[in-house]
């Protein structure tokens, strides 16, 4: 398993890999490279604005869980871009041959199956085979790739419930950079270079990511005439997802890795302060917001909708751990700061 990008998340994919899987991960903060080691991954130093870099990774795993952002300029993701024509420098004409066929990971499927992590289905469904995905016999099968993408490709929705089949609209260059690794993904999937599952994620939250700083600083929130709905998911259910997703996820299909809440940002904030004893965040109207407020935050306030995980639970079969915001609070309430 090669692991692009292994930051918080990425570690936290390490634990259910590391007893069925040789890990590597590639950085290119060579100084992270004993942090790697000490657990139990094999660093690889390199750069993917740097493409001479990246050749090692040609031919390495046969399984790619791509975490890495975007650069942070553009509309293209150029890193996405250096990736792929790494990871496609070694494969033979036979890969075409196997368009749209399951990677070998049998062997890590099968490891996998037998984790006790809250997300993992039972164990009868943990042979199931991607509808549409055949195994062509005396071909090299394509790389199985899980691409970590962004609900923020959909733009603003008004608040309204949306599922995968939703027309991405990406408001911002952030989010188009995301649509054009998502669309760089589809056709290498289509030409059968590679079979990639995207999973779209949205705020990301877990103890060492919670919105307490911005709470201390008394930062403003939106009144709730003005509010916009936010989703998601706790960083080990997350990781969780995209481990199932490198052997059960459907090629060029898209997922939401999302839990059930519904909430407000304002509201969410305020759930978030009670919990740990902070005051709440004052509220501003919108028109206040645009004089006040950061234009990097302000473009989150600016989009509003709540996402249907049916896929996630239906075809992953995932169990979160944490189902809502609400089920992480009340657990951290009864633990030691």
């Amino acid at each position: 398993m090669l692991i692009v990008g292994c930051g918080d998340v990425g570690m936290r994919c390490v634990p259910l890999l590391r007893p069925r899987a040789h890990i590597f991960a590639l950085t290119s903060h060579a100084e992270r490279s004993a942090e790697l080691r000490a657990a139990g991954v094999t660093p690889l130093v390199g750069d993917l604005d740097a493409r001479r870099s990246l050749k090692r990774l040609a031919g390495l795993a046969p399984t790619v869980l791509h975490l890495a952002p975007p650069q942070k300029t553009g509309d293209d993701d150029r890193r996405t871009r250096a990736l792929l024509a790494t990871l496609g420098t070694r494969r033979d004409r036979a890969l075409r041959a196997a368009r749209g066929a399951v990677a070998p990971v049998g062997r890590l499927r099968r490891g996998l199956r037998n984790l006790s992590a809250a997300s993992w289905p039972e164990s009868e469904a943990a042979n199931i085979v991607p509808d549409g995905v055949r195994r062509t016999a005396g071909s090299r099968a394509p790389i199985r790739l899980v691409y970590a993408s962004t609900t923020g490709v959909y733009g603003d929705c008004g608040g309204a419930w949306i599922d995968e089949t939703r027309n991405t609209q990406p408001a911002n260059a952030r989010a188009k950079r995301r649509v054009s690794a998502e669309r760089q993904l589809r056709r290498a999937t289509a030409r059968g270079t590679l079979a990639a599952s995207i999973a779209r994620i949205p705020g990301i939250y877990a103890r060492n990511r919670l919105p307490l700083a911005r709470l201390e600083k008394r930062t403003p929130a939106l009144i709730d005439a003005d509010d916009v709905y936010t989703n998601h998911i706790h960083a080990d259910d997350l990781a969780a997802i995209l481990v199932r997703l490198a052997t059960h996820g459907r090629p060029a299909r898209a997922i939401h890795a999302s839990d059930d809440t519904s909430l407000k940002m304002g509201e969410y904030f305020d759930r978030v302060a009670d919990a740990f004893g902070l005051p709440r965040a004052p509220r501003i109207t919108r028109a206040q917001a645009e004089q006040e407020i950061e234009p990097t935050l302000l473009s989150f306030m600016r989009e509003s909708r709540r996402l249907v995980n049916r896929r996630l639970k239906e075809e992953l079969r995932v169990r979160l751990r944490y189902p809502s915001v609400e089920d992480f609070l009340r657990e951290s309430a009864t633990r030691e700061p």
